[in-house]
C-alpha cells in the first residue's frame, strides 16, 4: 500500500517542474517581442534614410506590434505564476530583466528612430531623452521589486508600499504602450510628417517639426509618471475569481473585438486613457485635500 502512494511521487515533481517553466515561457516570448521590436526599429530607420518610406512604415509598424504583444505575454506571465502558485524570485528577476529590454530599450529605440532620432535641429537632444526615458523606467522595475520584498507597512504616513489594487508609479509597460500606439496609429514617421487641420474656417499646419517636439515632450513625461508616486490601477482582481466574471467576459470580448477591427484607435485610445487617469486620480485628490478643510471649517460656523 505505501509502495503504491510513493509511485505517483515522481510525476506529481515532474508536474510541478513543468508549472513552474510556464510563466518563464511567457516570459522568453517576451524578451523575443522586445528584441524583434529593437531590430525592426533599427531596419525602419536604414530604410528611412535610404528613401524607402513604404518599408520603413511597414518595419516600424510590425515593431510596434511586437511591443503590443510582448504587453499581453507581461500580463499572462505574471497572472499564470499566481494562479499556478508557481511565483518564484527567478520568475521576478526574469521578468524584471525582460522588462528592461522589452518596454524601456525597445520603445526608447523606436521612438527615436521613428519620431525625432534623425532630426538634425534637436542636435543631441533625442539620445538625452531616450535614455531619461530608459533609466525611468529601469528605477520604476527596480522600486517595484524593493517594494514587494518588503513587508506591508502598517504605520501610517510610511513610504508608499506595494497595493495589491494600485501600482506606485506608471507601470513601464503603460508607457511602451503609448509610444507603440502612437506608431501604430500615425505610421507616418515624424521627419516625414505634416499635416494641416481646419477649424473654425482657419487652416492650422503642423510641422515635422513640431510632431517632433511634441513627442520629445511626451517621451520626458512618461518618464517622469514611472518614478512618481502617483497611483495607477493594477486590475489585479480582475478574472475568473472576479465578482461578477460573466462581465468581465462580455467587456474583454468587446475591447478583443474593438482591437480587432479598429486596432489603431482603440489601443491608442487605451493606452491613452490608462497613461492619463493616474494624473486624473492625483489631480483628484489633490483637490479633494485643499477643499475638505473648508468645508469642515463652513460646517464649524454652521453649527456655531
Amino acid at each position: 500500500m505505501s509502495e503504491a502512494m510513493e509511485k505517483p511521487r515522481p510525476e506529481r515533481r515532474g508536474f510541478r517542474k513543468s508549472v513552474y517553466i510556464i510563466p518563464s515561457l511567457f516570459t522568453t516570448a517576451n524578451i523575443f517581442c522586445g528584441f524583434s521590436a529593437v531590430i525592426l526599429s533599427v531596419g525602419g530607420s536604414v530604410a528611412l534614410t535610404s528613401g524607402n518610406v513604404d518599408e520603413a512604415i511597414a518595419d516600424f509598424d510590425i515593431a510596434a506590434k511586437f511591443i503590443g504583444w510582448a504587453v499581453l505575454f507581461d500580463f499572462l506571465d505574471g497572472r499564470v505564476a499566481r494562479m499556478t502558485n508557481s511565483t518564484t524570485q527567478f520568475g521576478v528577476e526574469f521578468d524584471s530583466i525582460a522588462d528592461v529590454l522589452t518596454f524601456g530599450i525597445a520603445p526608447a529605440m523606436l521612438a527615436y528612430c521613428w519620431g525625432y532620432g534623425f532630426m538634425p535641429e534637436f542636435g543631441r537632444l533625442p539620445w538625452a531623452i531616450s535614455f531619461l526615458y530608459l533609466i525611468c523606467g529601469a528605477l520604476r522595475l527596480a522600486r517595484f521589486n524593493v517594494q514587494a520584498s518588503k513587508p506591508a507597512m502598517q504605520k501610517p504616513g510610511a513610504s508608499p508600499k506595494l497595493d495589491k489594487k494600485a501600482f506606485v508609479g506608471m507601470p513601464i509597460p503603460a508607457g511602451a504602450s503609448l509610444i507603440a500606439a502612437i506608431v501604430h496609429f500615425a505610421k507616418v514617421p515624424v521627419p516625414n510628417a505634416s499635416s494641416t487641420f481646419e477649424v473654425a474656417g482657419r487652416q492650422f499646419t503642423v510641422s515635422a517639426h513640431d510632431w517632433g517636439v511634441g513627442l520629445l515632450v511626451l517621451v520626458v513625461c512618461l518618464g517622469l509618471l514611472m518614478v512618481s508616486t502617483f497611483r495607477y490601477t493594477a486590475f489585479k482582481s480582475v478574472g475568473p475569481r472576479s465578482r461578477n466574471p460573466r462581465l468581465v467576459i462580455l467587456m474583454i470580448a468587446a475591447m478583443l473585438s474593438a482591437i480587432y477591427y479598429y486596432s489603431e484607435w482603440t489601443l491608442l485610445l487605451l493606452a491613452s486613457l490608462y497613461a492619463l487617469h493616474g494624473v486624473v486620480f492625483k489631480l483628484f485628490s489633490l483637490v479633494r485635500r485643499v477643499v475638505a478643510p473648508h468645508h469642515h471649517e463652513a460646517v464649524a460656523h454652521g453649527e456655531h
